[in-house]
């Protein structure tokens, strides 16, 4: 009988049941699944997880399976609309020497957040949100980032830059106990699409409960005169970086019932937030998107774009394109890029933009622009 018992428990596992259709039968089940996965730990009166196949709305008008319901994203105490334009930029002061020094405030504080319908997931978060601040600044200028540690774990901040390695936010360069607060400095060096994100161990503990966020550092034009346009568009404040209408995306999945395998997958954490709230994309302005992939358990993520091609940067070092005129782009954990793209000869309507990966979609990873006309 304990054969028979631990066989079913293989063969009902997520994975299993996605592709033996049981999924795909009931639409997206990940709230109903989560909720009863979490309803041992935490109860919530007057909350019901809804599933399956949306009577109305754009996701059913568009044939595709979504959760039902929404997340209480004020009681979450961060807006997923909000987080795509949402730029971390501190507080800014001069050195002696009359160099910018930009100074962040992040801290480390356990949250439960509500990641799809009803469904609670206890994180670990950078300023109460997952994903953490997009943090921004300036190729060139003197970074400071004071954090302190509210949580119940030992946590850090790794930045993928170039640093010292006493600023390594690794275990004896950067970790701090409950209570303690730690000061990285460093140069804002190179410019381009960023991550950072907690390397205490376990390190996939620390990221998959939501210690990661986006970090963006511009290039400085004056650095690159033979791409100086190229360089002011991307340079936040500047009226060239105005003419772009650009978007803070990580890619992020959570593992519900600590399993090591993700039970829903989103952009910016909530999933399928950018289907019932499709993005609002102006057709005569190009846009830029930052990408993240911040998943843990799942080797790739990729995003695919729907009736449209872009350029791509990878890493988002380069002023130049590393890949020309595709739809589709596949990154491993934390890896990074830069999308450029443009609906400016297309019709007004909802163009949809996913994970490749089906299973990833079905589980919250899928969403829509919304390309409309400028308004007078």
């Amino acid at each position: 009988m304990g054969e028979i018992t631990d066989w079913l428990r293989v063969k009902l596992s997520r994975r299993g049941m996605l592709g033996a259709g049981i999924l795909a039968a009931g639409g997206s089940a990940v709230a109903a699944t989560g909720a009863a996965q979490q309803s041992s730990r935490t109860e919530h009166p007057g909350r019901t997880a809804r599933t399956g196949m949306g009577s109305a709305g754009h996701g059913s008008r568009h044939g595709a399976m979504m959760t039902v319901g929404e997340v209480d994203e004020e009681l979450n105490g961060f807006d997923t609309m909000k987080m795509l334009t949402d730029w971390e930029v501190g507080t800014v002061s001069r050195l002696p020497d009359g160099r910018v020094l930009r100074t962040f405030e992040i801290d480390a504080v356990d949250k439960e957040i509500e990641i799809a319908p009803g469904v609670m997931f206890p994180a670990w978060t950078y300023n109460g949100r997952v994903p953490g601040p997009a943090l921004r600044a300036t190729e060139g200028e003197k970074l400071k980032i004071v954090f302190r540690n509210f949580g119940s774990h030992p946590h850090s901040i790794h930045c993928h830059n170039i640093h010292s390695a006493r600023m390594d936010g690794i275990p004896g360069a950067g970790v701090i106990g409950p209570g303690e607060e730690f000061v990285y400095e460093f140069d804002a060096t190179p410019f381009g699409c960023h991550l950072y994100h907690c390397h205490a161990l376990p390190l996939k503990r620390h990221i998959h409960k939501g210690l990661y966020g986006l970090f963006v550092i511009d290039p400085d034009p004056t650095l690159h005169p033979e791409h100086a346009d190229v360089a002011r568009s991307r340079l936040l404040g500047t009226p060239e970086n105005a003419e772009w209408q650009e978007l803070a995306m990580v890619m992020n999945g959570f593992d519900t019932n600590f399993d090591d395998e993700n039970e829903v997958y989103a952009v910016n954490t909530i999933a399928h937030a950018y289907m019932k709230r499709p993005i609002a994309i102006r057709r005569d302005k190009p846009v830029r998107v930052y990408l993240v992939n911040a998943v843990e358990f799942d080797p790739i993520n990729s995003l695919h774009l729907h009736a449209n091609f872009f350029d791509y940067y990878d890493h988002g070092t380069t002023l130049t394109p590393t890949l020309r005129t595709v739809d589709t782009v596949m990154q491993c954990q934390g890896q990074r890029g830069i999308l450029e793209f443009s609906f400016a000869d297309h019709e007004p309507g909802l163009y949809m933009f996913h994970a490749h990966q089906s299973e990833f979609a079905e589980l919250g990873w899928m969403s829509f622009f919304d390309v409309r006309e400028a308004v007078a």
